[in-house]
């Protein structure tokens, strides 16, 4: 009787050997000749199929994702730094704009004759007082210079408007000459400055905005505030050049104008052009006798030439020297004047404050110096009646 095992068992061994060749037919590569457990197909083994449904749904959670998270992050970064800049910009250009804007954001204008044109220009009284400084004072000047001279420009304005009569009123308030102030436009003074224009001008509207408003009064009055380029040491009475004697023009030291590059300067007349010059005839024949009396400040107060008398004023005006303190000396036909400043000498003088500056005084302090017991004030206190109009 034949064993049932050996049977199947022969059967099997051919039927694989018969699957062995097909597949080895088919399949170049070596085939196993077990298959591992954990390869072998079962009956509850499924076929694997491409998941559909996982591909959207990983999709729409990571486009949630995105959304919530870093669509707000690109939205807020961006704009947050546009906005920074954005501030930045309008404080800049507030900061550029604003020393014009409040310079012209004047109590008053003031009618300006100019001298070239015979036009009047109407200029806010901020304005007016920036160019006037331009034009008197060296921009290089220290800043606390430049605003003790826009106090002093300020003040001699409103003191001018002030004390015009209503029937000595004319179209224009002042000119643009020594007469009053020198004042020169935008136009000219970019001409003047050529690319120095930006800082000087910026440099001066600095001055006049931290002034601004700022005038000097004696008695609750706005005063006469003279002033001139170059003292000889000390400033001069008021009665000693002018004939009347104001209590806050004293004559004060000053001795940081002797570094002025206009400090010294000479002139030479011959005979002849002082006769003309002073409408006088002199001896020619021999020396001329001289006698000078001179002002507490060493100016020349009285000169007597060969029995002719003038004011030192005089002699300086007419001859066109820089100060009334000069000396003369005969050579033959000719007059020698040499002489110590620049300038009537009342008041401050410009290169003493800047002197005073470079040694770290305000302005302040220097009108104080220059201008003895004045007070600073504001137009709109002290001129109500020019801020109304």
């Amino acid at each position: 009787m034949k064993k049932p095992n050996t049977y199947y068992s022969a059967k099997n061994k051919s039927i694989v050997k018969k699957i062995k060749s097909k597949q080895k037919a088919t399949y170049k590569g070596t085939l196993p000749n077990k298959i591992p457990p954990w390869k072998r197909k079962t009956a509850f083994h499924k076929p694997k199929t491409a998941a559909t449904w996982k591909l959207p749904t990983i999709f729409l959670i990571s486009s949630l994702f995105f959304i919530i998270l870093i669509i707000p992050t690109l939205i807020v970064i961006p704009y947050g730094k546009e906005d920074g800049n954005e501030s930045k910009m309008v404080e800049k250009g507030e900061t550029a704009q604003a020393p014009q804007e409040e310079i012209e954001a004047s109590p008053f204008s003031v009618a300006v004759m100019r001298s070239t044109s015979e036009e009047v220009e109407n200029v806010p009284l901020e304005t007016y007082v920036s160019r006037v400084i331009a034009s008197e004072m060296p921009a290089d000047f220290e800043l606390e210079a430049l605003k003790a001279q826009a106090l002093a420009a300020r003040t001699y304005i409103v003191n001018h408007k002030l004390h015009t009569n209503e029937k000595d009123k004319k179209e224009s308030d002042v000119t643009d000459t020594v007469q009053h102030q020198v004042y020169k436009d935008d136009k000219e003074l970019r001409r003047l400055w050529g690319s120095d224009y930006e800082w000087k001008i910026d440099k001066i509207k600095k001055a006049v905005q931290a002034t601004k408003g700022e005038i000097l009064t004696y008695d609750s009055q706005p005063i006469t505030p003279a002033f001139f380029s170059t003292s000889n040491g000390f400033t001069e009475n008021s009665e000693d050049y002018w004939e009347n004697e104001l209590p806050y023009l004293r004559s004060v030291e000053s001795h940081w104008d002797k570094s002025s590059p206009k400090f010294l300067d000479q002139k030479i007349f011959t005979l002849n052009q002082f006769e003309n010059a002073m409408k006088v005839e002199l001896n020619k024949s021999g020396a001329l006798v001289m006698e000078v009396t001179r002002t507490k400040s060493n100016r020349v107060d009285e000169l007597m030439i060969d029995g002719h008398k003038f004011s030192g004023r005089a002699v300086r005006e007419k001859l066109e020297l820089r100060s009334s303190d000069f000396t003369i000396k005969q050579k033959n036909d000719h007059l020698i004047f040499t002489t110590k400043g620049y300038g009537h000498g009342i008041g401050m003088s410009q290169y003493g404050a800047n002197g005073m500056a470079k040694e770290g005084k305000t302005y302040k302090d220097i009108v104080n110096h220059y201008y003895k017991g004045v007070e600073i004030s504001t137009v709109t206190d002290t001129a109500p009646a020019l801020v109304a109009k």
